[in-house]
């Protein structure tokens, strides 16, 4: 871990600010007295004005096109830090796509920031990005980050992590900073999480405000969750703080058949083996009922339980709502009308 002196009057680059991380993150920063300048990047923009938007100096720009380096660069000259929130997962059949946004785009968004000068590079990684772990106990940052093969969401976010190594062993100049969060959740965000993991299988008002008396889950299943403005936080402290390194970012309590099914109200839950659920998976998404393929559950059952104890004592982070909590605001808002002013951005297909 780095630290570095303080400073004010900021100029903070977000890439991919229009999403679920992302406009947390502008709301954190139009707070912040010590920045001074907010600077947003997203392929189309915001689809409308208004809180978070106004007041942010907006550049569209696509990061998957191969000409995107010279507006990004012009776009980070003389910025105190960027942080890079980018990342698709839809269409999640089109995997070209995927790759030539969250892989080679984050590529472009690095050597942008490197020839802009930028002193500090924050970037969006992700649980997934680790390997095979533990769900019986916490690990901390040195655990491998090798992703799961068969989720390319997992795998596109290890290759990305070592780019990032690339990065820091050839400009020791820059100050590098990721970030590891579990599931990020809002309200804002619910409707369009809905739709890229359920689509049309599971009506949106069955889902909101849901109960049940009994919940079937899998075996051994351990996860872990944090709300956006709580990450967006996290985000906010190491820039505000100049601290450099790599921090997993997680709410408690864990989440596993217990602790849901206190949050679902169930009388009692059902465990049953993983494979169950990804036999359901596979079989619903080749018959394009649905848009979550198997890999999405590997995922969650292989990466390891988070010590976030780095982050905490690091810049002093701490959440404000448990894990529970930011599962609840997911659930209780999945019937929402589109809260995040980005629908230009996404598909419209429910199973693509």
């Amino acid at each position: 871990m780095t630290e570095l002196t303080g400073s004010t009057g900021m100029r903070v680059v977000v890439v991919g600010a229009t999403g679920n991380v992302g406009t947390a993150l502008l709301y954190r920063l139009q707070t912040a007295a010590e920045v001074d300048s907010i600077v947003g990047i997203s392929r189309q923009g915001p689809d409308r004005g208004g809180p978070p938007y106004e007041g942010v100096e907006w550049h569209q720009i696509d990061v998957s096109a191969d000409n995107a380096g010279p507006d990004l660069e012009a776009a980070m000259r003389g910025a105190d830090a960027v942080i890079d929130l980018v990342w698709v997962i839809r269409p999640n059949r089109d995997r070209e796509h995927l790759r030539a946004v969250n892989v080679r785009g984050n590529q472009r968004v690095f050597q942008a920031a490197v020839a802009a000068g930028v002193p500090h590079l924050v970037y969006a990684s992700s649980v997934g990005a680790y390997g095979p772990g533990p769900k019986d106990r916490a690990v901390d940052e040195s655990h491998p980050t090798t992703g799961t093969p068969s989720s390319h969401y997992a795998a596109q976010k290890a290759e990305v992590e070592e780019l990032l190594d690339q990065v820091e062993r050839e400009h020791p100049e820059i100050l590098v900073t990721r970030l590891r969060p579990g599931l990020i959740f809002q309200a804002g965000a619910a409707p369009e999480i809905k739709d890229y993991f359920l689509g049309d299988l599971v009506p949106a008002g069955l889902v909101d405000g849901l109960r049940v008396p009994v919940l079937p889950f899998p075996r051994g299943l351990r996860f872990q969750a944090v709300s956006a403005f709580d990450v967006a936080e996290a985000y906010w402290q190491v820039v505000r703080q100049k601290v450099g390194g790599a921090f997993n970012v997680a709410a408690d309590p864990v989440l596993d058949a217990q602790t849901m099914g206190q949050l679902l109200g169930a009388k009692r839950y059902l465990e049953l083996p993983m494979p169950v659920f990804r036999a359901a998976a596979a079989l619903t998404y080749a018959a394009r009922l649905q848009p979550t393929d198997p890999g999405w559950l590997d995922m969650a059952a292989n990466v390891p339980v988070m010590d976030t104890s780095a982050i905490r004592q690091a810049v002093g982070w701490t959440e404000t709502s448990t894990s529970q909590e930011a599962v609840r605001e997911l659930l209780d808002h999945m019937a929402d009308a589109e809260g995040l002013g980005n629908a230009k951005h996404r598909s419209t297909s429910p199973v693509e």
